[in-house]
């Protein structure tokens, strides 16, 4: 195949926009944005999910977050303060003996993680605790 210079010109140009326009996940960056996504339109409500994280973290570069939600099908953490607030998606089959997920995170500064947890029954819960950030962290 053998290509003119207009339409070598073309793909060049069609790269180049693809690598500068953001994505659907940038586009959606807000918190709110982000739990209505998830949620896909159900009530948030309260209970049967534990997030445990620290009250004060010496340095936000690796801040370790648990959550357990028995009976969930995807558990989603945000980071209210982050400069992209989605932080990470679990997603349990049937076959998973808990619903259970570990991590370390950064966080940018002191700011509220949020865990989100759809449940089996089409119910989504919410959790949230506040971290204070030290030091460190992504912002600088």
């Amino acid at each position: 195949m053998i290509l003119s210079r207009r339409e070598a010109l073309w793909i060049g140009f069609g790269g180049l926009a693809a690598a500068v326009l953001p994505g659907k996940a940038a586009l959606a960056a807000t918190v709110d944005e982000l739990t209505a996504t998830f949620t896909g339109g159900a009530a948030v409500g309260e209970g049967g999910l534990t997030l445990t994280a620290p009250e004060i973290a010496e340095n936000g570069n690796t801040v370790p977050v648990e959550v357990n939600a028995p009976g969930a099908v995807a558990v989603m953490l945000l980071a209210s303060g982050n400069p992209e607030p989605a932080v990470a998606t679990f997603t349990f089959g049937p076959a998973a003996a808990e619903q259970r997920a570990a991590t370390r995170i950064r966080l940018a500064q002191t700011q509220d993680v949020i865990a989100l947890a759809k449940m089996g029954d089409g119910s989504v819960v919410r959790a949230q605790t506040t971290v204070k950030v030290t030091i460190g962290g992504c912002g600088g």
